[in-house]
């Protein structure tokens, strides 16, 4: 997985919210709005917890990003867009706290009020802010956005759009969003609070959905500065940048640069690292972190190697099973696939046997399900789908585990019994066939994924037993980004993040509009009515015990579902960095992810 993969996937997980309750009253301003009870943060706060208010200003920080891209435009679905955009250089109403489960503090917005049923949110604007080329962000440039984002953006945004009755300005700097009656979904306050603002004075004449090439106007703190497409870009700290003094970002944006460079593939990615062409480099693999990290820049001490603590779901990664294809319609034969891949070995192989496997989907989290029967709440969400779910979700489903041997011959022979349940037999020939056709399927990896290629590589040895022979495509970026956005892929590998605060998002990732509109994350092509009924579940939940139990049941579904071999994750999170860079010693809940590295970090050198 590249690191530009990662924040691309990111951005859906980490930015969909979640359910929302707090104590505001209706029609009563304020500053901050929870998930439960009340922020964390009392109104006029001097900076978050994970922010040095004193960071120094200056210097320069460089990623190297795996891959091309040809898009300045990150909020479509059209290309491959270029890394920070998104993050630094627009902004939206409310900014998020990453060390609480799902907090939102006011940015481009000085308050927020709703109702208590949450049927519409009115937020008011600042009156300092303003986008980078001075002019004042307005009313008319918020609905502008919203509106262009909800019919011409990426289906994220058109999703939510889809539940909004109308939105209008209600005051010289106050704009209202109502929702449609029929939508009983409290989520919905926080969503359209985090949506970004662009000025629309810079749009008349373009067409939003195909411009690629033009770099936006916005009112973070950075702009857009030198671009070679495919190459680099340069994001400059704005000095005139109109937040600066805020509470909320107090020791953040600190670097006067931010440059991501763009190398043929991850392997290229971490040779630049090595030799000082980046500055940091994230590292995913925990062997590589004890084994490839005695290069001289680390043994001087140039390179300093940093572990930050994370209490985040795991989210699901490994290889997806496309059920568009009839091949993995059956969930039978989804668990022979899952049992013929031997994680103790290919984890003790590739990774040292250093990490824990997901089990569930909110793995390391209070969300991720128990693997027992399933009780109380629970068992009384899933039960009215009892007959159309897989064995395992209410009775209990836990990964098929083996003795670390290369063999791992108790779950392929639990592999090849549900093959023959099935249907599926090998001929006299060793190819195993179904009414006479092969089984056969195309596993599509990203270029330049090493580890993802080895782990593969064991995976299709251990197939060849069961007189399976699937092809390997391995092609470009660009070419990936395509064919997993138009689903033509039988088996890929697959990443989902997932936050403590899962919402409507979830409908993004599990939704059934994902069997055929393009651009999804239902890779897996799920059509769950159960999983939809889940999702509004935690959506409608009105204590946090309805909330976990709605999310303990979704992931039952996912999980018992069968759609992803999953591998392992990390319980913490892994920079090398140059010396020069420093963060606070507090870290957030999230651990490092965006919203902390680079924004809380700062360049200073030995002594000043």
């Amino acid at each position: 997985m590249t690191r530009s993969v990662f924040f691309h996937l990111l951005g859906g997980a980490l930015f969909g919210l979640a359910p929302v309750f707090t104590g505001i009253a209706a029609a009563e301003p304020q500053p901050a709005i929870a998930m439960y009870g009340e922020p964390a943060l009392p109104a006029g706060f001097t900076h978050l917890p994970y922010a040095n208010p004193d960071a120094p200003k200056g210097g320069e920080i460089r990623f190297g990003v795996a891959g091309m891209f040809d898009s300045l435009n990150p909020w479509i679905l059209n290309g491959r867009p270029a890394e920070g955009i998104s993050r630094y250089v627009a902004e939206s109403l409310m900014g998020r706290s990453m060390d609480e489960p799902f907090t939102l503090y006011g940015l481009l917005a000085e308050s927020v009020e709703t109702d208590p049923d949450r049927t519409w949110v009115e937020f008011t604007l600042r009156p300092e802010a303003k986008f980078s080329d001075g002019n004042p962000v307005t009313v008319a440039d918020v609905i502008w956005s919203y509106e262009t984002l909800g019919t011409e953006g990426h289906p994220r945004y058109q999703n939510a759009w889809s539940k909004v009755e109308k939105i209008e300005k209600t005051g010289e700097r106050k704009v209202r969003i109502t929702f449609k009656p029929e939508v009983k979904d409290r989520e919905m306050a926080l969503i359209m609070g985090m949506r970004p603002v662009l000025e629309k004075a810079q749009w008349e004449g373009h067409n939003f959905a195909s411009t690629t090439n033009m770099a936006p106007i916005g009112s973070g703190p950075y702009v857009v500065g030198r671009v070679d497409p495919g190459k680099f870009i340069e994001l400059k700290r704005n000095p005139d940048y109109w937040g600066k003094d805020l509470g909320f970002n107090k020791g953040r944006n600190n670097f006067d640069t931010i440059r991501y460079d763009y190398f043929g593939d991850g392997g290229v990615v971490f040779e630049a690292f090595k030799g000082g062409e980046t500055d940091s480099y994230t590292e995913w693999n925990a062997a590589d972190w004890g084994r490839n990290y005695n290069f001289p820049a680390v043994q001087s001490g140039g390179v300093v190697k940093s572990e930050i603590p994370n209490g985040r779901p795991s989210g699901i990664k490994g290889l997806v099973m496309n059920t568009r294809n009839p091949v993995f319609a059956d969930w039978r034969v989804r668990q022979a696939m899952i049992d013929a891949f031997n994680f103790e070995f290919i984890n003790k192989t590739i990774n040292g046997g250093a990490e824990p496997r997901i089990s569930s989907y909110f793995s390391n989290s209070e969300l991720g399900m128990e693997h027992g029967p399933a009780a109380d709440k629970v068992k009384a969400l899933l039960e009215p789908f009892a007959d159309q779910l897989p064995p395992g979700t209410i009775d209990g489903y836990s990964l098929p585990t083996s003795d670390g041997g290369v063999r791992n011959r108790k779950n392929m022979r639990a592999a090849a019994k549900l093959l023959e349940d099935a249907g599926w037999q090998v001929d006299s020939d060793g190819v195993l066939k179904k009414d006479g056709k092969p089984f056969t399927f195309e596993i599509v990896l990203q270029q330049g994924a090493a580890e993802t290629q080895s782990i593969v590589d064991i995976y299709i040895e251990a197939l060849k037993k069961l007189g399976i022979f699937p092809k390997v495509t391995v092609i470009d970026d660009a070419q990936y980004t395509q064919r997993t956005n138009a689903y033509d892929f039988d088996m890929a590998w697959y990443w989902r993040a997932l936050s403590l605060s899962p919402g409507n998002e979830q409908n993004l990732y599990w939704g059934s509009k994902g069997v055929k509109e393009p651009g999804s994350r239902n890779w897996m092509g799920m059509n769950s009515p159960a999983a939809e009924a889940m999702v509004k579940a935690m959506l409608d939940a009105k204590s946090h015990e309805d909330f976990v139990a709605a999310t303990h049941a979704l992931d039952r579904v996912l999980t018992a579902g069968r759609y992803v071999i999953p591998i392992w994750y990390a319980p913490v999170d892994r920079i090398a960095h140059i010396k020069q860079l420093h963060y606070p010693e507090k870290t957030p809940l999230y651990g490092a992810w965006p919203g902390f590295q680079p924004d809380v970090w700062w360049y200073q050198e030995a002594g000043q």
